[in-house]
């Protein structure tokens, strides 16, 4: 087994529950880890062996361009797109962060992690 990760993916995205936070947006983080059986890859060197890290960045792209309330629920979809465009994944978790967030305080970010497994 080993492991993929995609980290520090920046988008500008229009989540939260504050009417302002649809109008307005914010920026976002979003890091990215997979399992995979890299194995055949590592003696192969074929693509075809692997998960494709540009198709895990258009997914997380795709799904945080859809709005949603919660952190959450984007990462959820972006799991499930995951587990259903790429049948090698064993193992995924996804970090959204929300940077400045406007919750009243000097607070750098909030970070949602899930982790989904096949």
């Amino acid at each position: 087994m080993g492991k993929i990760q995609v980290n520090n993916i920046k988008l500008y995205a229009n989540h939260g529950c504050l009417n302002e936070e649809a109008m307005i947006g914010s920026w976002y983080r979003v890091d990215i880890e997979v399992e995979v059986n890299l194995a055949k890859s590592s003696i192969s060197d074929a693509l075809e062996d692997t998960v494709d890290y540009v198709h895990l960045n258009h997914i997380v792209k795709e799904e945080m361009g859809k709005r949603s309330k919660l952190l959450e629920e984007v990462a959820r979809r972006i799991l499930d797109r995951f587990f259903l465009e790429l049948k090698m994944i064993k193992t995924a978790t996804v970090r959204v962060a929300k940077i400045n967030p406007p919750i009243g305080g000097n607070v750098q970010e909030v970070v949602i992690i899930l982790t989904k497994e096949r």
